[in-house]
């Protein structure tokens, strides 16, 4: 008898020796919460309304006072040329600009009037779904988006008024032009004096030497930095997911809080750029409306774009880190009674992070994250919290 339970006793004690031990892993609770999908790049900020100053005349630029950085007021001195006498060609030219740089302005003004009336229509809209989701006749969607046309129109009107702007100062360059160069055929020496088109900052000049320039030529770049907006490269296929109105969180641009802003519009044209890999990619520009920028921003200061392009509430998600590919669909291993099993999911929507789950889990269950070869279904696991 002592013999048979010695032999019991050895047998038992083999197979817990041999017997696998459970698999450590790391768990996490399914749980439901706020969730986003964004697309993230890289960009930079610049100057709502930048002006590019160029000599209107053919002549001897005098050196340039100003530097870098320096408010100017509107209509300061900038520079002073002393025009060259123009011959017939470039007579014609010049007349022919400042009879381009007034219909340009007639154009812009047509556009401030036509965004007005889109901004009133806009705010009538407004009203009236607002009274009826206070009735309860629509959606609370119906209403975000009344609000978000009237955000739109709005910034679409202050961008009007800003293109106006440049292009009545575009029209005083091309006519102070053209009246120096008739008080030089008058027999009159003068200066051609440039002057500044509204209050701003002098972002850069591109040579103050005293030199001869040619009609056209660059001399500075002025610019409002109180007034800025990102310029956001997507890939194309990134850009096709972005509207006007939707949120954008600005992070990487040196400071430690995250900066608000709203998608103004998205460009229509797409340019080819190489990237750092040799591979041309199609981008695309997304401008942005800075909410409050911090003083410490300026023009051509780099930045990371995150553009929420959707949201929700009360979402059932999964870490990214706890999926894996089973055939054509994702999986997970969900840890019960002390054992895992691969059970399949139906996702919608992801981001780096996590994935929304629409079928196959429920609150409170406990998935393995970042699954190893080794791990089986059925397998036994000891897990702790992650």
């Amino acid at each position: 008898m002592g013999l048979v339970f010695a032999g019991a006793v050895a047998v038992v004690a083999v197979v817990l020796v041999l017997w696998p031990a459970p698999l450590a892993v790391d768990g996490v609770a399914v749980q439901t919460g706020h969730m986003q999908v964004t697309v993230d790049d890289l960009g930079e900020t610049r100057s709502h309304d930048r002006f590019l100053l160029s000599a209107p005349v053919s002549g001897r630029l005098a050196r340039i006072a100003l530097r870098d950085g320096d408010w100017v007021d509107e209509q300061q001195l900038l520079a002073r040329i002393a025009p060259l006498p123009l011959s017939e060609r470039e007579r014609i030219e010049l007349t022919a600009r400042v009879a381009s740089a007034q219909a340009l302005q007639r154009e812009a003004q047509q556009r401030v009037r036509q965004s007005a009336d889109e901004l009133s229509q806009a705010q009538r809209d407004l009203q009236r779904m607002q009274q009826l989701q206070t009735q309860g006749f629509i959606a609370p969607q119906g209403l975000e988006q009344a609000t978000q046309k009237e955000l739109s129109a709005t910034s679409a009107l202050q961008a009007a008024r800003f293109r106006a702007l440049a292009a009545a100062a575009d029209v005083q360059v091309a006519q102070a032009a053209m009246d120096a160069i008739r008080a030089a055929q008058a027999g009159a020496q003068g200066w051609l004096e440039v002057r500044a088109p509204r209050a701003s900052r002098v972002l850069r000049i591109i040579d103050p030497s005293e030199r001869v320039v040619a009609m056209g030529t660059p001399l500075m770049s002025l610019g409002d930095v109180a007034q800025l907006e990102g310029v956001v490269e997507l890939l194309s296929t990134e850009a096709v997911k972005v509207a006007p109105g939707m949120p954008v969180l600005i992070e990487g641009w040196g400071g430690q809080q995250v900066l608000h802003a709203r998608v103004r519009r998205v460009e229509n044209y797409a340019f080819t750029k190489v990237s750092a890999l040799g591979i041309e990619e199609k981008r695309v520009n997304v401008i942005v409306d800075l909410d409050d920028p911090p003083p410490a921003l300026g023009d051509g200061f780099r930045l990371t774009a995150r553009i929420v392009v959707w949201q929700a509430d009360k979402v059932l998600k999964v870490p990214a880190s706890a999926l894996f590919r089973c055939g054509q669909t994702w999986c997970v291993f969900v840890i019960e009674d002390g054992r895992a099993r691969q059970r399949p999911l139906t996702l919608d929507h992801r981001n780096l992070q996590e994935a929304e789950v629409t079928e196959g889990l429920v609150p409170g269950e406990v998935v393995v994250r970042y699954p190893g070869n080794e791990l089986q279904d059925g397998a036994r696991v000891r897990w702790r919290k992650s």
